[in-house]
């Protein structure tokens, strides 16, 4: 067995991963004679793949290269490495000794061939004493002396042999030796390299490489594997280099390359690093599972365990060969343990006193079979311990892990429950397995982190526990999970539950009202959740009043895709009807929570006086959510200070407390409340953060896709990825209070009508519209509202747009929504007819203006500036006086938060009115690349959309997309439209 696996087909890096500045290094210590190279490291670091680069090199300057490798004590001969290296016909099959000599180009043995060629001692340069090599190297008959006559004495002959093969390579002149793996040299060749390091010749470039732990082989061992102190004379250069595992961007930046990749995900770069150790070798074994497999492991979520290489297992099962018996057996203990465990606790499973497992891992490490740190030993990575485990007989391995969870328990320090667990459960003890893991639950639960309690309780459900266990772990499952973002796994497990009719009245109500509560807040399943909730009320009511309340008070928070608001309103009456029988504090005060924040989503002006009793026991958790709830709702009616005080007061509760869920919460809603607010600068970037983070919690998902819709349309005029966003938003949220459906709605009719497809935008107003009509939320109209009327309106459908006008008065007529009675006044406005010469209070103008004044009361510039540019361009069109100055006091407006579309909308509309606009000094040039604008007109120009359709959808006027397309279609190098798709890129 070699000390480096011979290396695999698999394609290799065409740079040497993480060595590169280490081969530099080398070459210039290698120009300089006489010189000795030493080279170390663990099996499988890469050790033969360095010289073998190091010999390349040094074979292009035209100096000559010769490799030899050290095989096991039991398949060598004497001095077997020094024929192979000197002998040019190895590749002939010589039986008695084994080798592979290593090739240095893809030709095999030809590099070889040629040097020893240049290299072939001349006869008159070789000394008498070259005879003695006649029976070693027949080869050379023709060049060697006549062989001496025999020794008498065996000793002198073999010195004999020494000084013959010394005065050989010196005759060789300038060339360079290397000798791999010297941890397995015989005593002839460790004394053959020791002589040649004492007195080398002065041509001579030395390399040898060694493992770091392997067993002394004579009495005199050097340092890092040496089989001889390494001791030159001080003329000659050494260079001593120790190759360390690659990092973990090494291992990924190598992976990468092995798969033909450009880069691979530092969560795939990071487990692979974990299973390998780093090692060059172990890595390509690991990736060579996958090379018949038609999807990059890398780029697969959720990527399991890989397969156990074979290679791999033959190497650490070798190695534990060659180790003492009662080294196997804390190798063993280790392989149970898993993670790095010091002396006493390897010796206790082991069965073995302090002195004997010292002595034990001493052997392990010199094999390098473990590692040592901090005190602690473990396996150098995962597939070693694997290999290690699985060599373990069945029949022992319960065994060990019940010596395993009973050592663990004796530990000092906090007790490691999860370990305990895992190791009673591979012993076949269930019962002791669920107890432990209950407990790191519990533990995990009274730290807050809520995240970490859910798994293990999930754990705890799938350990098999008996009935009376598993619903009391059921109902702190359901508990905990509100505040961790869970998956699918979570409700499963509670109904799973739930169907098996254990649970009494209290436990089943409670368990079936926080699994509403899940399916609710984060599965997406609005009216499930609703139902679900109901149905626990009855059970609730037989054992807990206040419980019962709670469940009504939580499904009388109204939502577009929940019940009617009248519904909601019934509920929350039959809440507090309840509400003066509830006596438990913690009950009270979330009765008193969920009502104030249904009371502000409804929009009913007794909300705040609600919010004003709420008690100060409303601390920690409950404080960020209901804090949160309100701020939303301020958000979405009109109350921006009072939105800002809740979303103070929201952050300054989650700061205090882990729950991911409530960060997540208060995040979101954050995000909403600055796009509502025109705070657009450094958003894009934070809601697609979001995005990324919240896809496991549907409502907050969809709010952040929301944000990151609009901003694609406002700030980037990217319409096509923007209606994308937004489609996914309205698909993805399970109930929405008021601003997904509606904004995302709304900025799809908005683009229709951009692109003059009224027709199209009154269908995209129509579904939401449904939601508003079916639920009695007008008060959540607001985004949706004017938009849908100026569609109606442009599709000529005019009574239905003063029919939905009155709708929305007569919806909000006793609501406190300020945002949603400004959207009345601009529909209003919208209605109306340019005012002429005489202007009334009530006319077009005096509309127009008040709901411009509103939204800007409001601290909404957005919606300002768009009734701005409505305002002026309806000036326009009826050639009345202010259009112009309006729609320039709009541009000025979207400019300040950076609504590109809207801008280019407003100038658009200009140009169409005959004004000119001027356009701003210095614009961007981009030389032979594509501008942004050229970019996107190329794009829908490759899908096939005429100019014309273009112009419409990117809000620019015919000649402009002619130009774009033009100067496209130069700077791509193409000629045709067709072939515009294939140049562009992604």
């Amino acid at each position: 067995m070699n000390a480096d696996p011979p290396i695999p087909p698999i394609p290799l890096p065409a740079a040497l991963t993480g060595r590169s500045a280490l081969l530099d290094g080398l070459g210039p210590v290698l120009g300089r004679r006489p010189s000795v190279v030493v080279i170390t490291g663990e099996a499988g670091v890469g050790k033969s793949r360095l010289v073998r680069e190091l010999l390349t090199r040094t074979r292009s300057s035209g100096t000559p290269a010769l490799a030899a490798r050290c095989r096991e004590p039991d398949a060598s001969l004497p001095y077997a490495p020094i024929p192979d290296a000197a002998s040019p016909y190895t590749s002939l099959p010589y039986t008695p000794i084994p080798y592979a000599p290593l090739p240095y180009t893809p030709i095999p043995y030809a590099p070889l061939i040629e040097a020893l060629s240049r290299c072939r001692p001349r006869p008159e340069d070789l000394p008498p004493v070259t005879g003695a090599l006649r029976g070693l190297l027949p080869e050379l008959a023709d060049l060697l002396p006549p062989a001496p006559p025999p020794a008498d004495d065996p000793l002198a002959g073999q010195h004999r042999v020494l000084r013959a093969l010394c005065a050989l390579t010196a005759s060789l002149g300038r060339v360079v030796l290397a000798v791999e793996d010297l941890q397995w040299a015989d005593g002839s060749t460790a004394a053959f390299l020791h002589a040649i390091v004492a007195d080398p010749p002065p041509e001579l470039g030395l390399v040898l490489t060694a493992r770091r732990h392997t067993p002394p082989h004579t009495g005199t061992e050097g340092g890092d594997g040496l089989p001889f102190p390494l001791r030159p004379p001080a003329h000659v250069v050494v260079a001593e280099r120790h190759l360390a595992p690659l990092s973990v961007a090494e291992t990924g930046v190598m992976a990468a390359g092995l798969l033909g990749a450009r880069a691979v995900p530092e969560e795939f770069a990071e487990r692979l690093h974990r299973w390998t150790g780093g090692l060059p070798y172990v890595v390509e074994e690991v990736l060579r599972e996958w090379s018949d497999s038609t999807e990059c492991p890398a780029g697969t979520a959720g990527q399991p365990e890989p397969p156990l290489p074979a290679s791999v297992r033959r190497a650490v099962v070798e190695r534990l060969r060659r180790l003492p018996s009662d080294a196997r057996r804390v190798v063993t203990a280790a392989a149970v343990l898993g993670d790095p465990a010091p002396v006493h606790l390897l010796g206790a499973i082991a069965g073995l006193a302090e002195q004997e497992t010292r002595r034990a891992l001493a052997a392990a490490l010199k094999e390098g079979v473990v590692r040592a740190g901090d005190g602690t030993y473990a396996f150098p990575y995962e597939l070693a311990r694997r290999a290690a485990y699985e060599a373990v007989a069945e029949p022992e391995r319960p065994v060990l892990h019940l010596r395993a969870a009973r050592a663990l328990t004796r530990c000092t320090g906090p007790l490691p429950l999860v370990r305990v667990a895992e190791h009673y459960r591979c012993a076949g003890l269930r019962t002791q397995a669920v107890r432990c893991l209950e407990a790191a639950a519990d533990r995990a639960a009274r730290g807050g982190d809520a995240g970490t309690a859910t798994d293990r309780y999930l754990d705890a459900l799938r350990g098999g526990p008996s009935a009376v266990v598993r619903d009391r772990v059921a109902l702190k499952l359901a508990r905990v999970a509100l505040n961790a973002r869970t998956g699918p796994q979570v409700p499963a497990a509670l109904r799973e539950v739930l169907d098996r009719s254990s649970l009494g009245p209290g436990p089943s109500g409670e368990i079936r009202l926080l699994l509403g509560l899940l399916l609710r807040n984060q599965s997406g399943s609005g009216l499930e959740a609703l139902e679900e909730i109901a149905r626990a009320v009855p059970d609730l009511l037989a054992v807990s009043t206040g419980q019962a309340a709670r469940a009504l008070a939580i499904i009388a928070i109204p939502s577009l895709k929940g019940w009617p608001v009248g519904e909601h309103r019934r509920l929350l009456a039959e809440a507090e009807r309840l509400l003066p029988q509830v006596d438990e504090e913690d009950l009270r005060s979330a009765v008193l929570a969920n009502r104030a924040t249904a009371l502000a989503l409804m929009g009913d002006p007794s909300a705040w006086d609600a919010v004003a009793d709420l008690p100060e026991a409303i601390t920690g958790e409950a404080a960020a959510r209901v804090h949160a709830n309100l701020a939303g709702a301020a958000t979405a009616l009109g109350h921006p200070e009072r939105a800002r005080a809740f979303q103070d007061q929201a952050w300054q509760a989650v700061r205090t407390n882990q729950a991911p869920y409530l960060e997540a919460f208060v995040e979101t809603t954050d995000m909403l409340a600055a796009f509502t607010s025109g705070r657009w600068a450094g958003l894009l970037e934070r809601a697609e953060r979001a995005e990324g983070q919240y896809q496991d919690v549907p409502d907050f998902h969809a709010e952040a896709l929301l944000v990151c819709g609009l901003l694609r349309l406002h700030t980037k005029g990217q319409t096509d990825v923007a209606r994308r966003l937004l489609d996914r938003a309205i698909s993805t949220t399970a109930l929405d209070t008021g601003i997904v459906l509606t904004s995302a709605a709304a900025a799809v009719v908005r683009v229709h009508l951009a692109a003059d497809r009224p027709a199209q935008a009154v269908q995209a107003a129509e579904g939401v519209l449904h939601h508003v009509r079916r639920t009695g939320a007008w008060a959540w109209a607001t985004a949706l509202a004017p938009p849908a009327v100026q569609a109606l309106i442009r599709d000529g459908r005019d009574g239905e747009a003063h029919r939905l006008v009155a709708e929305l008065a007569d919806g909000i007529a006793r609501r406190d929504a300020p945002a949603a009675r400004a959207a009345l006044l601009t529909c209003r406005a919208l209605l109306t007819a340019p005012d002429g010469p005489q202007t009334g209070a009530g006319g077009s103008d005096a509309l127009h203006a008040a709901a411009a004044d509103a939204w800007a009361a409001l601290e909404r510039p957005y919606e300002a500036a768009y009734v701005r540019e409505a305002w002026g361009l309806r000036l326009l069109a009826a050639g009345a006086v202010g259009g112009r100055t309006l729609l320039h006091e709009a541009i000025a407006a979207y400019q300040d938060i950076d609504a590109v579309w809207d801008v280019l909308r407003c100038q658009r509309g200009l140009r169409e009115h005959g004004q000119v606009t001027v356009r701003r000094p210095g614009a961007l040039g981009y030389g032979d690349h594509l501008s942004p604008r050229e970019r996107a007109v190329a794009r829908l120009a490759s899908l096939g959309l005429s100019n014309r359709e273009i112009a419409r959808e990117l809000v620019l006027s015919h000649r402009t997309v002619e130009h774009h397309v033009a100067r496209a279609l130069r700077k791509l190098g193409v000629s045709s439209r067709t072939e515009i798709g294939s140049q562009l890129g992604p």
